[in-house]
């Protein structure tokens, strides 16, 4: 295990300190993992000119295809920022049929040093093994302060094509009740995908940045990647966490309502989705699935549920929680972990596989790295994920947006598709 060294500097906002970065080294190769300033969203890494990318695409049986779960068990020590697709899934449940993506299945790059925020206390470090570097991004960042950057594109709401639309949707809600009626599904996460013309002169920064001021989130994230791909993230979700002592951690949602700007109405619908029977009864199905899940790669007995179903806010949404704990097999790393539990149950369904299947019938698109995990790993080995939902992807001159719905046997199909567009909107609006 490598310890780094901490260098700590005068406080700067996290975006004075990116769009710095990025004036001096490029866009490219930059990440950023952002937070909302709560108890679980207050730490912020920023780094670029990554000094080392691995990278692999293509699904098992096409030409040159890599197996992404065997690169991530070859990581070398340090610390590694980057996403795993959803299509990933390919290489690890070969006998279901997986859509072919044109985004890298995965892709995460090293960077030393790094710089770490902390919202709460306002403290910023630099972190790296080689104290010369870590003295001279300090210099660097003092030498000068970052100007506003002026490519500020908006994207108008009326520019986005939805390749599903609301009639469409709420057939393939129904199409799914059947199924569960038939015994063949007890739940299904159905997605929807729009996209439009990435803006001329775009920065993936910028638009980040307007992201992240109008939908905060405790595991958002920026990755800029090469080849023309980008990943902006504000996810509410943890999937995956291990700490040093191999404790296990993931947060399932499942359960939306929007914000309301009048309180009493805002509480209504907070109220709503408690006593929703619908809404309870769908959380605890995933968390006995994420149970399984963990099940075959922690210690018998260590697995626990401190928090079933419970209530969290965010900007734009109410979602309900769960918590789910285990003690990683001593054994086993947070590969072997990541591999049992994909793709993530909260956004396939149960039977997960069978699910799985449907879903690939009925969605249209490709989900890449939507569903898929913005992952981190520390020098000391811990690990974090997140389910990548309430996120754009970009792939050359096209940037796509997802959206999805949980659907059991009481799902209203036409309710269902609404809540897919004020899933989407905050996100639409945000870029126009």
């Amino acid at each position: 295990m490598i310890k780094p060294e901490r260098l700590e500097l005068p406080w700067r906002e996290p975006v004075e300190v990116a769009r710095q970065l990025a004036a001096q080294d490029g866009e490219s190769g930059l990440i950023w993992l952002d937070g909302d300033g709560s108890e679980l969203g207050h730490r912020v890494t920023i780094a670029s000119t990554p000094r080392e990318i691995i990278c692999c695409r293509g699904l098992p049986g096409t030409p040159d295809a890599q197996d992404p779960f065997a690169a991530l068990h070859q990581l070398g020590p340090g610390h590694w920022t980057g996403w795993l697709s959803y299509e990933a899934a390919a290489w690890c449940e070969p006998g279901n049929p997986w859509a072919t993506d044109a985004m890298a299945t995965l892709w995460i790059a090293r960077h030393d040093p790094v710089l770490n925020f902390d919202l709460l206390s306002g403290k910023l470090w630099v972190v790296g093994t080689d104290p010369q570097a870590n003295e001279a991004l300090a210099e660097r960042l003092a030498s000068c302060s970052a100007s506003e950057n002026s490519r500020h594109p908006a994207i108008p709401v009326e520019a986005w094509q939805h390749h599903t639309d609301a009639r469409d949707f709420a057939d393939g809600v129904q199409r799914i009740r059947e199924l569960i009626a038939d015994g063949d599904l007890f739940q299904a996460n159905l997605t929807a995908c729009c996209s439009t013309t990435w803006p001329a002169h775009g920065s993936a920064l910028e638009l980040f940045d307007r992201i992240r001021q109008r939908c905060p989130a405790p595991f958002a994230g920026l990755v800029i990647a090469d080849q023309g791909e980008a990943l902006l993230s504000s996810s509410p979700e943890r999937f995956l966490q291990v700490d040093a002592r191999g404790r296990v951690q993931t947060r399932p949602i499942k359960g939306t309502r929007p914000r309301h700007p009048e309180p009493e109405r805002d509480a209504a619908l907070a109220a709503e989705l408690v006593s929703s029977d619908k809404d309870r009864a769908e959380n605890v199905m995933i968390v006995d699935l994420l149970r399984n899940d963990l099940g075959r790669v922690c210690m018998p007995g260590s697995i626990e549920v401190p928090q079933l179903v419970g209530l969290e806010s965010y900007a734009s949404v109410h979602h309900l929680t769960s918590v789910v704990e285990g003690q990683l097999q001593r054994n086993l790393s947070w590969v072997d972990l990541l591999k049992a539990c994909w793709p993530g149950g909260s956004i396939s369904g149960a039977p997960k596989l069978r699910a799985c299947q449907r879903l690939h019938e009925l969605e249209p698109t490709s989900r890449g790295p939507y569903c898929g995990s913005l992952i981190r790993v520390d020098w000391d080995g811990r690990f974090d994920s997140n389910i990548l939902i309430r996120s754009l992807i970009r792939k050359g001159t096209t940037l796509r947006a997802h959206a999805g719905c949980g659907i059991v046997a009481d799902s209203d199909p036409d309710g269902e598709a609404e809540e897919l567009m004020w899933k989407l909107q905050p996100l639409l609006e945000a870029l126009a």
